[in-house]
């Protein structure tokens, strides 16, 4: 599928992106209600576990590439990428984000709204499509310092069939982005949601995965199909590929559904849930519509401190640097 070259527009509308994405925030000065932070502790009874603050300074070498993967939509995929990406640059990390989603949805929570957010020039969908095109020309920054991504394009959705063809398309994300590893120390990929040819293409270039999950049964079901995803990428086209944890997400700590389904899936899974769980809270609708992270948005908010915590977790475990 042949994609539009139009780089008149298409250059005027980037320099609206960057304006929009390095918009003024104004802080919201979150409730004194808040709720503390839920862990597989509380919830399940497990031993506390404390994670001490890294590094400013992470270790030398080339970006740890995560994609955030779940084939169930509306689990948290892009509040997790968006808003662990920020807490990881909280910390000194600098951290590249793409959108890997025809929804663009990242795209919208980072503050890229209206034509920008429909211009295809500059995307991730444009740059898989120009063999001239270089990724690092085309990174936006965000409005955390730190915290630079590139944008998703509804074009995204036409993947499976403008690629049927290529010879190795499983490998067009990791070619792209090889010439930025070395400028970044996490590279995070919020996949769509599905296993098709898009999230092959993220896997193929990761380190590693996080597997969001919402505290719903249904969710559970489909959590077996992505690790045998993830196992046929493994034996496939990227043997290294690690699955660094299924993250339960929307927890409601009022609800024995919630705090069941969380048993199951460390009954199932009991080496690869993260201690750390992200509880429901209106504050990652808010910040959404900010178009800024929680962290930004809300500082001292229950869901801000969760995802500083999944940092601190990630980093401790050795799934970031």
């Amino acid at each position: 599928m042949p994609h539009r070259r139009l780089r008149g527009m298409g250059k005027k509308a980037l320099k609206t992106s960057r304006l929009n994405a390095k918009s003024t925030i104004k802080p919201l000065r979150s409730s004194p209600r808040e709720e503390a932070l839920a862990t597989t502790a509380d919830a399940l009874g497990k031993k506390l576990r404390n994670f001490p603050e890294p590094s400013k300074t992470p270790e030398a070498g080339s970006a740890r590439v995560i994609s955030v993967v779940n084939q169930k939509g509306g689990v948290g995929k892009t509040t997790t990428a968006i808003n662990l990406g920020a807490a990881l640059a909280e910390v000194g990390r600098r951290v590249l984000l793409i959108d890997f989603d025809s929804q663009a949805s990242m795209t919208t929570g980072l503050g890229i709204k209206g034509a920008a957010l429909r211009e295809q020039y500059g995307s991730i969908w444009y740059l898989l499509n120009d063999a001239e095109a270089k990724l690092e020309d085309f990174i936006l920054k965000s409005a955390v310092p730190g915290l630079d991504f590139i944008r998703g394009h509804e074009d995204l959705a036409a993947a499976e069939a403008a690629f049927v063809s290529e010879i190795a398309k499983e490998h067009k994300l990791r070619k792209l982005l090889a010439p930025v590893l070395d400028t970044y120390d996490v590279v995070l990929i919020d996949c769509s949601p599905s296993l098709g040819t898009l999230t092959v293409n993220a896997l193929t270039a990761s380190n590693g995965v996080i597997i969001p999950m919402e505290c719903e049964y249904f969710a559970v079901l489909g959590l077996s199909l992505v690790k045998k995803t993830i196992q046929k990428i493994k034996e496939n086209t990227n043997p290294e590929l690690e699955i660094l944890g299924i993250l339960a997400t929307m927890f409601e700590k009022k609800t024995s559904h919630s705090r069941e389904v969380l048993e199951l899936i460390d009954k199932e899974f009991p080496d690869e849930v993260f201690d750390t769980i992200i509880s429901r809270t209106v504050r990652f609708s808010e910040s959404t519509v900010a178009g800024v992270p929680v962290t930004a948005y809300a500082s001292s908010s229950t869901g801000s401190n969760s995802y500083r915590r999944l940092a601190r977790e990630l980093i401790a475990r050795g799934g970031a640097k």
